[in-house]
């Protein structure tokens, strides 16, 4: 290695592992370098000096995603402000919409963009979406629906101001969810 280069890292690994992996030709072959993959994210992740690459998205997964909603959640809940903003946005649609690009926007960031851990896709819905942003989203979103009716903050029978209100409440949740799912490196 020359003086000038970088020493590589496990995620140079792990890339390298993909590329390798899109030019297998068969399901046993690719079977066998996602095995390999599966390897060098425990290797790498017992030793914290290469950091963490996180890849998959399984209950363990879900689960922190779930803590995360509702430690972030919580006070969304029980503060009057959530249904406030909500009032707003049902009298601004475009608000509305706006408001829930910008938490899957700003979700999106947090796992992919802002490099609090080499996140990995491993499977996309439908071949675009990655399960993993799926996931952390539709956890949050339920959970601010289920939370927010169950403490009876919202009133479903006025149906644009509940989707409101779960959408405000959903804008943290998602950050909460995304946060909770990769900080622990899992």
């Amino acid at each position: 290695m020359a003086p000038s280069e970088e020493p590589h890292d496990i995620g140079d690994v792990f890339d390298q592992l993909e590329l390798l992996a899109e030019t297998v030709d068969s399901p046993e072959e690719r079977e066998q370098v996602e095995e390999v993959m599966r390897m060098a994210v425990e290797a790498g992740n017992a030793d914290s000096s290469f950091g963490q690459v996180i890849w998959g998205f399984d209950r363990a997964d879900a689960a922190e995603a779930l803590l995360g909603s509702l430690l972030f959640g919580i006070p969304m809940a029980v503060e009057g402000g959530t249904e406030e903003v909500g009032r707003f946005l049902v009298a601004h649609p475009l608000s509305l919409v706006g408001t829930m690009l910008f938490a899957i926007g700003l979700t999106t960031g947090v796992l992919y963009i802002a490099d609090i851990q080499d996140v990995r896709v491993k499977h996309r819905l439908f071949g675009v979406i990655p399960r993993r942003l799926a996931g952390v989203l539709s956890i949050s979103f339920i959970t601010a629906v289920l939370l927010l009716t169950a403490w009876g903050r919202i009133n479903w029978a006025m149906t644009p101001l509940a989707i409101a209100s779960v959408t405000v409440a959903f804008v943290p949740m998602s950050i909460g969810a995304a946060l909770g799912d990769i900080l622990p490196g899992s």
